[in-house]
């Protein structure tokens, strides 16, 4: 065979190699493809192929097994099972940028499904390969190594902790300050990722410097950038009192609450996070958001808002409102009672319509002031309903309950409770007759109308425990009125009336 003929054997062979791979990456990026692509033993096909002389072909190698890794978790074990990881780990650090983009995409394919397959990328050594690829000139390397970083870190706290002990939090802070938008977004969500797990790994991020650079990206024009910023600082921020206060010292007040009004409806779910998880900690916080006028910027962000993206404004109001009278009445006076209510009869959602009946509780539960205030949004009536509902999950009903004890516990206002006197179980309906109880006898006209509306009616058809505690109340407000009233609407009055009628005789 002569020279020419061996070189055309070698020709066709690595033709048909780049036609194999290319098919078969172009094949796995259907979905539809993938289940005949394993079942044909495409992987260990492709295996050899990583360490193919010709570097188009290990590339393209490495994209179709990260194509197909990516699809699902079955295929994705199938890669490690393959030991094709170790093999890709290796030639991370030796091969040119378009094969490490590639690679860094199958690693990251792995990771994604599960913590065991995470932990299966970071036992073949993964970790040092990509923290020399984010330390790369190259800005799409960097970017295809933060990503699989991002990918391996979001599951637990110790893939985390791994992924910061390979040195990578500094070299994300660093790509976070390059030019390239899409570098940054995916160092800021690998971040994110990092910090979530527990206040060591927060700590670690904000010990680097992060929150000054994040800060200062919260008014860039690229929507899925700042997506990922404000989910950085909200999982930063809600750790605990110190750090959210280091967030808050970045300066990023008032300028966040601009981003409520964002066209791109994640950007706004993350900023209410964001201002959620730092109003929580203390009273002193929730100030400084009240102050920069935060509380009328989450009313109006969930008049714009449906869905579970209204759920971290009704839970920030909420929060807010715990933490003392002042606060909850800065919730008040903001006209924030009427957005909640439109909330609980918009929504569909039950854990939705838990945390409104949550932060309706934390509201109306300090004085009767604010329980009032609640009180004439009519909104007793429908957490009542939400309680007594069979379809309501269980923590909603538990939530409507709550809610309801502790604002009916303050709540003096007498025209919001008597629709309730018909309606209401006896373990709330104790409470509501409690504070009749207590009004009746230092308010004349209350008493009046008590009887002329059928309350006092209603209160002598309870049929309460001798000895009970609803018992007592219920004599308290006997006690209001004359005798011959009380007896007047006592249930059987009237036959008795007409027995002394067929008794009684003319003189």
């Amino acid at each position: 065979m002569c020279v020419r003929q061996v070189l055309q054997v070698f020709e066709q062979y690595q033709k048909a190699r780049t036609q194999f791979v290319q098919t078969v990456a172009d094949l796995a990026a259907r979905p539809q493809n993938t289940e005949t692509l394993q079942n044909s033993g495409v992987m260990s096909l492709l295996r050899p192929l990583l360490l193919d002389a010709v570097p188009t072909i290990q590339q393209t190698a490495a994209l179709a097994l990260g194509r197909l890794a990516n699809y699902n978790d079955d295929l994705a074990e199938a890669v490690v099972k393959g030991d094709i990881l170790p093999q890709l780990v290796y030639s991370l650090a030796e091969q040119n940028r378009f094969y490490k983009k590639a690679a860094a995409f199958v690693l990251r394919a792995v990771a994604k499904h599960s913590p065991e397959l995470a932990q299966a990328v970071v036992d073949c050594g993964a970790l040092d390969a990509l923290v020399i690829s984010l330390e790369e000139f190259d800005p799409g390397v960097k970017e295809a190594a933060a990503w699989a970083i991002g990918y391996i870190a979001r599951h637990n706290a110790q893939l985390s902790q791994a992924v910061v002990d390979a040195g990578v939090v500094p070299l994300l802070v660093l790509c976070i300050q390059e030019p390239e938008i899409a570098l940054k977004r995916v160092a800021a969500s690998a971040l994110s990722d990092i910090a979530k797990h527990s206040p060591e790994l927060a700590q670690t991020v904000v010990d680097t410097g992060a929150i000054a650079h994040l800060a200062q990206m919260i008014l860039n024009p690229d929507a899925k950038l700042k997506r990922q910023v404000f989910s950085a600082l909200s999982q930063i921020a809600k750790h605990s009192v110190d750090v959210a206060e280091m967030v808050v010292e970045a300066e990023i007040f008032p300028a966040a609450l601009v981003c409520l009004k964002d066209p791109d409806e994640y950007v706004r779910k993350n900023v209410a996070t964001l201002i959620r998880e730092i109003s929580k900690h203390t009273p002193e916080l929730s100030q400084i958001i009240v102050n920069v006028g935060g509380v009328a910027a989450v009313i109006d962000y969930l008049g714009d808002s449906r869905g579970n993206v209204r759920l971290p404004g009704i839970m920030m109001l909420g929060y807010v409102a715990t933490h003392s009278e002042n606060l909850a009445m800065a919730v008040i006076v903001s006209k924030g009672v009427p957005q909640l209510a439109i909330c609980l009869e918009e929504e569909q959602e039950d854990h939705i319509k838990a945390a409104t009946a949550w932060a309706f509780g934390q509201i109306g539960r300090h004085t009767p002031e604010h329980a009032k205030a609640v009180a004439v949004a009519n909104v007793f009536p429908k957490l009542l309903n939400l309680y007594l509902d069979t379809e309501s999950s269980e923590d909603l009903q538990v939530k409507a309950k709550k809610a309801l004890k502790s604002i009916l516990q303050k709540c003096t206002y007498l025209p919001a409770l008597e629709p309730l006197l018909y309606e209401a179980p006896s373990n709330i309906l104790k409470h509501i007759i409690c504070q009749f109880s207590k009004v009746l006898p230092h308010d004349s006209k209350a008493r009046r109308l008590f009887v002329t509306s059928g309350g006092l009616k209603k209160v002598q058809e309870i049929k309460a425990e001798p000895g009970s505690a609803i018992q007592e109340y219920i004599n308290a407000i006997n006690s209001c009125y004359p005798e011959e009233i009380v007896r007047y609407y006592s249930p059987g009055y009237s036959e008795t009336l007409l027995e002394r009628i067929d008794n009684y005789q003319p003189v």
